[in-house]
């Protein structure tokens, strides 16, 4: 799959020297390191993919209400098994090379090896917000990566349109568990039990 790398105009100024450099002659040549350092120094979100970095939008009151409800009932469900979940910013690399960073994601086990301090290497369970910039980022783009990666379920909660998708990983690629609307109940297969009202979800405060 083809993927268009959005960019930010990034500009490096000397306030002593007049020196500018543009950032965007950079792309395609930004090192994983060089990404690591810079995401070491700052909360905002940067994916990067194979020399490229991308600046996603900020979130909005809204996405970050919703994420908080979902938040807090993942780890309500998750904790007593065991469990960890961590919500943006938190790097998880796809592989080397590529790497997203989730609203939220969580293991099953809180000693999986995968669980790293710098970055995450993989995770059981990963959740989008939809951000209404650029719908196809979560919905077609990020389903592609998080299959990459081998993460067993992606949770999609668009707001534009009030449904919360699950999508299962069956082989190489997601198939969809349900497409869950107002008024329904969003399930997950791979956490047995665990479900949340969409209503309650899209109507988070």
């Amino acid at each position: 799959m083809a993927v268009e790398i959005r960019t930010a105009d990034l500009m490096i100024v000397s306030k002593t020297g007049g020196i500018e450099v543009d950032l965007e002659d950079l792309q395609g040549f930004w090192t994983e390191e060089q990404y690591l350092k810079l995401t070491d120094r700052t909360n905002h979100f940067v994916e990067f993919t194979d020399g490229f970095i991308e600046f996603p939008p900020m979130p909005t009151d809204k996405h970050q209400a919703i994420l908080a409800f979902l938040f807090e009932l993942f780890l309500l469900f998750i904790r007593p098994q065991g469990g960890k979940v961590r919500f943006a910013p938190l790097r998880l690399q796809i592989r080397p090379g590529k790497y997203r960073e989730p609203d939220i994601l969580l293991v099953r086990d809180a000693h999986d090896p995968r669980r790293q301090n710098r970055f995450w290497l993989g995770a059981d369970l990963v959740v989008e917000v939809v951000s209404p910039d650029d719908p196809e980022r979560d919905t077609v783009e990020k389903v592609a990566d998080y299959a990459e990666a081998g993460i067993p379920e992606y949770w999609i909660v668009n707001p534009e349109v009030e449904t919360i998708t699950v999508l299962t990983l069956q082989g190489e690629a997601y198939a969809t568990h349900g497409v869950f609307r107002c008024g329904e109940s969003a399930g997950s297969l791979l956490l047995e039990g665990f479900s949340v009202d969409v209503n309650a979800v899209l109507d988070a405060s």
